[in-house]
């Protein structure tokens, strides 16, 4: 009696069970709860670097700029940290955006920068975010580094 037909069984009972098991990153936590510990991931618990910003900021520049009086697709990220959201004189806000209420802390910023129409649901930007907390933190620093 061979024992190759037991032996691909085998093989193939393997390679079924390997596959029906969530997956893994380094960490060795599974994927949708490394999504949650991403999500859960609070900007005080990181430091910004605003070079490694400045590099992520460049997705943005299609539509922003950090110059002050600046306004291209979206308005000019200059001193944005504080400003009340909609509130450049002159730019067309959505009006999801001029009526949020949203002052633009830092907290504030980095919650907007994972998901925009999360935070303000209706917004026009197109940008769907940055699902990475520390490029978020990036991004906050190089704003405050560029705001005058």
């Amino acid at each position: 009696m061979s024992r190759l037909p037991l032996l691909v069984s085998l093989v193939a009972l393997t390679a079924l069970t390997a596959c029906s098991k969530e997956p893994s990153g380094d960490t060795g936590v599974p994927q949708a709860a490394a999504a949650d510990v991403v999500r859960g991931v609070k900007l005080a618990s990181l430091k910004g670097d605003s070079a490694a910003g400045g590099a992520v900021f460049a997705q943005c520049m299609a539509c922003h700029v950090t110059e002050a009086g600046v306004n291209r697709m979206g308005p000019s990220l200059h001193a944005v940290v504080g400003r009340k959201a909609g509130s450049i004189d002159g730019f067309r806000y959505s009006p999801a955006m001029k009526a949020s209420g949203v002052t633009w802390s830092e907290a504030k910023l980095f919650e907007y920068l994972e998901a925009p129409r999360r935070v303000v649901p209706g917004t026009t930007m197109g940008f769907a975010g940055l699902a990475n907390p520390q490029q978020r933190a990036d991004v906050i620093a190089y704003l405050k580094a560029n705001a005058g």
